[in-house]
C-alpha cells in the first residue's frame, strides 16, 4: 500500500453529478447545487407522470420497509458468530437515498447471511471526501464505502481499495451497463459498482420548437453542429424568448462544468487529457479541437443564445426552449410543461454523440477484514429488486439492463428511455480514470468560468493543461510501479 498521498487540490464541496442536483429557482449568484427534484415537494398541479412516480416510490419503499420489519420480527440479526461489515454512505442520515439504503441494510441483516452490515451516513463537518481521506490516512476506512470519480481513482492508486472483479459473479457483471463498468475500472481492474448512473441530454419545449419550425432530432439523426447553431439562432428570435437554451452556466465552477461541458470537447474531437497513459493534458485540453469547442461555446454566449445569469426556472416558464441538463430535472420539468416536454439526444459536433455519465458507486477498502461479506452485501445491493427500490427513490438510471427493462421511467415506453439508450450504446464518456482527475476537474472548471466571463479560450485552456501536467509530474506520473 502506498504511503504517499496524491498532491491534489482540496475539493470545493461540490460532489459528483447525481440525482441530487436540481433547480429550485435560485439566481445566478448561487454556487451550490439545489435540492433533489425528487424531494422538491411540488405543491402545484400534478401531472400524470408525477402522480405515477410518487405512487411508485411510496409503494416500493413502504413494502421494502415492511419486508425488513417482518423479517426482523421473526429472528434477531445479532447472532453469535455473525461477522460485522462496516459501511459508509456519502448521503446524510435524512437523505432519501440513505433512508432507502438503510432499508436495504435491514433487509439484508434480517436474512441471516452470516454477516451484519453496520451502516453510517455522512457525518463529517468537513465533507464526505475529507472524511474518507482522513480515514484512509489513519487506516480507519470501513469495509464498504461510496466513491465518485474524484475519490475512486486516487484511492485505488494509493492502495486504499481492493479490486472486486474476482468477487462479483460473472452473470451480474454481464448485465451491468458498460458505463458503470467503465466508471469503476482503474489500471485494468474493476474497483467499484454502482446501483445507478446519470444521464445528460437536451430537454426541449415542444411548443417553442414547433413555433420556430425546427426539426425534432433523434438518436439516429441528431442535430449536427451547423443545425444545432441554426436551431439556437431561430429559437433566440422567438418573441418572449430572451435566450434559446439554458446551459447551466450559472451553476458555479464545481463538478457540473466538467460533467456537462467535457462532452462538448469530446464531440469536437478534443478531451480533458490524453487517455492512452494519462500522462499529459498538453496538446489535448489546449489542442485545436478543444479550443474550437470552447470557442463555439463562448460564441453561443456572446450571440445571446444562452446567458450566464439565467435563472433556474426560465425553462419551465417558457423563457428558453432548450435545457442542457440531466435526468434529475424530469419531475420538475414534467410537472410544469406536461406534454410539451420532450427529451432530445445530444448533438453530434462532428465526432459522434458524446454525453456525460457517472454517479456514486460502491468500493471495498483494502483494509477490510471481511471482503467476502462486503462483496456479498454488494451483490445483494446490485440485485434487481434492490436497484429498483433505490432508483424508485432517487429517479436515477438503473445500472443493470434487466432492471432498465422493468423500469417505468427507463423501460421501452418510459419517458426517460433515451438516457438508457445513450448509456447502453456506449455514447457516454467516463471521466478520466486517473488520480489526476481531482486536479483536472478543478482547473477545467476554473477555465470554463473564465471563458464564460470573456477570457481568451486558448490562454485559459493552456493554463489549465499546464497545471494538470504539473500535478502529474509532482506525483511522479501517478505511476503504479
Amino acid at each position: 500500500m502506498r504511503t504517499d498521498k496524491p498532491k491534489s487540490p482540496e475539493r470545493d464541496g461540490v460532489c459528483n453529478p447525481r440525482p441530487a442536483w436540481a433547480y429550485t429557482g435560485r439566481s445566478a449568484s448561487s454556487t451550490t447545487f439545489p435540492r433533489n427534484a425528487w424531494e422538491r415537494g411540488v405543491t402545484s398541479r400534478q401531472s400524470l407522470h408525477s402522480i405515477l412516480i410518487s405512487s411508485l416510490i411510496l409503494t416500493v419503499f413502504t413494502l421494502g420497509i415492511g419486508d425488513a420489519h417482518s423479517a426482523n420480527k421473526k429472528h434477531s440479526a445479532v447472532d453469535s458468530g455473525v461477522k460485522t461489515v462496516s459501511l459508509w454512505s456519502y448521503a446524510g442520515a435524512n437523505a432519501a437515498e440513505y433512508v432507502a439504503l438503510k432499508a436495504s441494510v435491514d433487509r439484508y441483516n434480517a436474512g441471516r447471511h452470516g454477516y451484519r452490515i453496520e451502516a453510517l451516513p455522512s457525518f463529517s463537518f468537513k465533507g464526505y471526501d475529507e472524511q474518507v481521506d482522513d480515514a484512509a490516512e489513519t487506516g480507519a476506512l470501513p469495509c464498504l464505502l461510496q466513491a465518485d470519480a474524484s475519490l475512486l481513482y486516487a484511492m485505488a492508486w494509493s492502495g486504499y481499495l481492493q479490486p472486486i472483479d474476482q468477487l462479483m459473479p460473472k452473470p451480474l457483471l454481464d448485465d451491468v451497463l458498460p458505463s458503470i463498468l467503465a466508471q469503476g475500472r482503474y489500471d485494468g481492474r474493476l474497483y467499484s459498482l454502482g446501483q445507478f448512473d446519470s444521464g445528460l441530454a437536451l430537454w426541449g419545449n415542444r411548443r417553442l420548437l414547433d413555433k420556430a419550425g425546427v426539426r425534432i432530432p433523434t438518436l439516429q439523426a441528431p442535430w449536427t453542429l451547423a443545425e444545432f447553431e441554426q436551431v439556437l439562432d431561430k429559437l433566440s428570435k422567438l418573441p418572449g424568448v430572451p435566450a434559446a437554451i439554458d446551459m447551466g452556466a450559472f451553476s458555479g465552477s464545481g463538478e457540473f462544468y466538467p460533467y456537462a461541458y467535457s462532452p462538448i470537447l469530446q464531440g469536437f474531437g478534443g478531451d480533458l487529457i490524453e487517455r492512452g497513459s494519462y500522462r499529459s493534458a498538453k496538446g489535448v485540453l489546449d489542442g485545436p479541437q478543444s479550443v474550437a469547442a470552447m470557442n463555439h461555446f463562448q460564441q453561443w454566449l456572446k450571440k445571446g443564445w444562452f446567458r450566464s445569469e439565467v435563472v433556474a426556472d426560465d425553462f419551465v416558464n417558457g423563457k428558453v426552449a432548450l435545457s442542457w441538463f440531466g435526468h434529475w430535472q424530469y419531475p420538475w420539468y414534467s410537472e410544469e410543461l406536461g406534454k410539451d416536454l420532450v427529451l432530445l439526444p445530444m448533438p453530434d459536433f462532428g465526432h459522434g454523440i458524446k454525453t456525460g455519465m457517472g454517479s456514486w458507486s460502491w468500493a471495498i477498502s483494502s483494509t477490510c477484514k471481511e471482503p467476502d461479506g462486503a462483496a456479498d452485501f454488494l451483490n445483494f445491493l446490485m440485485s434487481e429488486r434492490e436497484i429498483l427500490r433505490m432508483t424508485a427513490v432517487n429517479g436515477a438510471v438503473p445500472s443493470r439492463r434487466s432492471v432498465l427493462a422493468r423500469s417505468p421511467l427507463y423501460g421501452e415506453r418510459g419517458p426517460l428511455r433515451l438516457y438508457a439508450q445513450q448509456l447502453d450504446a456506449g455514447l457516454a464518456i467516463p471521466r478520466p480514470q486517473t488520480p489526476a482527475y481531482r486536479m483536472i476537474s478543478k482547473v477545467f472548471s476554473t477555465a470554463v468560468a473564465a471563458i464564460i466571463a470573456g477570457a481568451d479560450v486558448q490562454t485559459e485552456l493552456s493554463r489549465a493543461a499546464a497545471l494538470i501536467d504539473q500535478d502529474i509530474i509532482e506525483n511522479r506520473g501517478y505511476s503504479n510501479d
